[in-house]
């Protein structure tokens, strides 16, 4: 027999209370209880997926020496940029979510992936778009197979029911958000259709060894709509980002139980989809004919790929009262840091000057390694003179105005040749044990901010 219950959820982190809270217990925010019924049904919704999968074990305890540990099955895809994400591929029986801005590719990146993949039956369900807004997708992206299914439905219980008939080895959910199960009665998208809709969906990911992808909504503050507990029913959370103004897309893994969480793959948006970036370094540093004040390259590193970045500075007089700090896809609060640096250390007056900094290529970087290039450009953009074609910068600056070294400086120096630069400027203790003979380009030690001043731009 149904029974039906009445409870309130936070809306921001997904805390369940019985009567209407003004202040969440668990976030500490104000005002984001909502009430929602619920109808609890004494059947399961997903009973034995034994007979999906037969050679799935028997629940019971087992001793960990027995446990074979064996590696993880993995399916490669033809994208080896979601290979890199993923940890080297898709492991059998994961659950992936995928989160970015309206329109930024995501659908896009996961149609044409599933199309790709010939040798896996894929299928797609989408609960946002009809089967023919997919086809024409399907063939402007021009890929396709006969593996390939294609489900328009939103209930729960139906595409499960599909599932068992298709067999598929790969499912794609477009989007998480509007699915809903007949045995939670609340609006797709609340916080307990989505949460259960992503449990059922576990449930079948573990007992059948199918891998599934779930594509989410982003919130207006950039976090995954729904709960947070969301984020960690999931095996792996991917974050597509970038700018729609500009054609590089970024995917980023933010939680990954199978890899690392510090690898990103970039694309670029075209007219027939989404390609792959295998040299992002020469798209990201700008190709000039002069030199020109206030840019300086940055050998930086995203998980294990190595990149060079173009930093542009602008300083300028100030006309207000309160001089101006903006920073594009830089830390304000690290530009703050290093600015008084140069203040304190250099003696420079930029506490009377407007600073403007930004990444080249709609690039959001956190990486400590490239403030020795943000300091080169404001000085140079400061002195109005431009830094030496052919030169790039690598190094942590700290309080006292020391140059500190940086990890796997072997990688940043190979990737730097291989671009053709000439002359490469790190901090003096990445030259302990550093054989320069091995790298057909120039390598500067500094050790203070001092010494990079003279060198460059007095």
């Amino acid at each position: 027999m149904a029974k039906n219950k009445t409870v309130f959820f936070c809306q921001n982190c997904g805390y369940e209370s019985a009567k209407w809270l003004g202040k969440c217990p668990s976030c500490g925010e104000w005002n984001t209880f909502a009430e929602e019924l619920i109808i609890k049904d004494n059947k399961p919704s997903i009973k034995d997926w034994s007979a999906y999968n037969p050679s799935k074990g028997s629940n019971k305890s087992i001793l960990l020496q027995e446990v074979n540990a064996g590696s993880q099955i993995r399916i490669e895809t033809p994208d080896p940029e979601l290979n890199r994400v993923l940890g080297g591929g898709i492991v059998s029986g994961s659950i992936v979510l995928v989160a970015g801005e309206p329109g930024i590719g995501k659908s896009t990146l996961f149609l044409q992936t599933g199309l790709q993949m010939e040798s896996v039956r894929t299928l797609y369900i989408s609960g946002e778009e009809s089967e023919q807004q997919i086809r024409m997708r399907a063939d402007r992206i021009q890929s396709a197979h006969e593996g390939f299914y294609l489900l328009t439905e939103t209930n729960t219980q139906i595409i499960f029911e599909e599932i068992k008939k298709v067999r598929p080895e790969l499912i794609i959910i477009d989007s998480i958000q509007t699915l809903h199960t007949p045995y939670i009665e609340s609006s797709p998208g609340s916080v307990s259709q989505i949460r259960e809709c992503t449990a059922e969906f576990q449930r079948f990911a573990k007992a059948s060894n199918v891998p599934v992808f779930l594509i989410g909504h982003i919130t207006k503050d950039g976090s995954i709509a729904g709960p947070k507990i969301l984020e960690h029913m999931v095996d792996t959370v991917l974050q597509f980002e970038g700018d729609q103004h500009y054609t590089f897309r970024i995917l980023r893994t933010i939680k990954n139980r199978f890899g690392s969480t510090s690898e990103l793959g970039i694309y670029e948006m075209t007219a027939a989809g989404l390609s792959v970036v295998t040299n992002p370094s020469r798209l990201l540093i700008a190709q000039r004919e002069e030199s020109l004040s206030g840019t300086a390259i940055a050998a930086t590193l995203e998980g294990l790929r190595p990149l060079l970045i173009e930093v542009q500075a602008l300083v300028t007089q100030s006309v207000y009262g309160t001089p101006q700090r903006t920073a594009t896809g830089f830390d304000t609060k690290r530009l703050q840091l290093l600015l008084a640096v140069l203040e304190k250390k250099g003696g420079f007056h930029f506490g009377v000057k407007d600073v403007f900094l930004n990444i080249a290529g709609g690039l959001k970087m956190d990486d400590p390694s490239i403030d020795l290039a943000v300091l080169c450009a404001l000085l140079s953009s400061y002195e109005d003179q431009p830094i030496p074609e052919h030169t790039c910068f690598t190094g942590e600056v700290g309080l006292s105005g020391e140059i500190r070294a940086v990890s796997r400086i072997e990688q940043r120096i190979a990737e730097a040749a291989k671009l053709g630069f000439e002359r490469m400027v790190i901090s003096k203790y990445n030259l302990k044990g550093l054989d320069k003979t091995a790298f057909p380009i120039d390598i500067l030690g500094v050790a203070k901010v001092e010494e990079v001043y003279q060198l460059f731009i007095q």
